[in-house]
């Protein structure tokens, strides 16, 4: 891929369900993008749950090949915009990876903040001074682990509304 294809990772906990979504949905959108899905408390290796793959299934997009991964240093020093998918997940990044933090949001504050525009996505970043954001409860994306289908697939929905908002913004 060339070096200005932005590399984005999307973030959620268990790197299940919320992150796989985004990722798979934004990259249908945009096969150009490098994307890469993590979590951050991840059982190493695991395949999404039935109900995600059904609830993405229902709306046109999968990730076969998904294996849950822990978002690691090697990650983080090449991701030009960390996405999570709640608050914790952006207070999680301030505390373990501190010189991501201003490239670092959820992905309701992005869809609500990031410009779209001529400009690098690097410096409309840059002007939303993320690293001191105050976080509120009106950014997360609910976890839909340990509901029926009908929350995943709420949950589905609710994330691809927002990945078709965000998506002319990350170029």
């Amino acid at each position: 891929m060339p070096a200005d294809v932005p590399h984005l990772i999307f973030l959620c906990t268990g790197n299940a369900a919320r992150s796989v979504m985004a990722g798979a949905m934004l990259g249908k959108l945009d096969a150009e993008l490098r994307i890469t899905t993590a979590g951050t408390h991840v059982i190493e290796g695991q395949p999404m749950s039935w109900r995600t793959r059904d609830a993405m299934g229902a709306l046109g997009y999968e990730a076969p090949r998904h294996r849950s991964r822990q978002l690691d240093d090697v990650h983080v020093e090449d991701a030009d915009l960390v996405v999570a998918l709640a608050v914790e997940h952006v207070t999680y990044v301030r505390r373990t990876h501190p010189e991501a933090a201003a490239r670092t949001a959820t992905l309701r504050r992005l869809v609500r903040d990031l410009p779209a525009g001529p400009t690098a996505m690097v410096e409309r970043l840059a002007a939303l001074d993320l690293a001191s954001v105050r976080l509120e409860p009106w950014e997360d994306v609910a976890d839909p682990a340990g509901g029926e289908i009908d929350d995943y697939e709420q949950c589905a929905k609710e994330v691809e509304s927002l990945i078709l908002e965000l998506a002319p913004r990350v170029r």
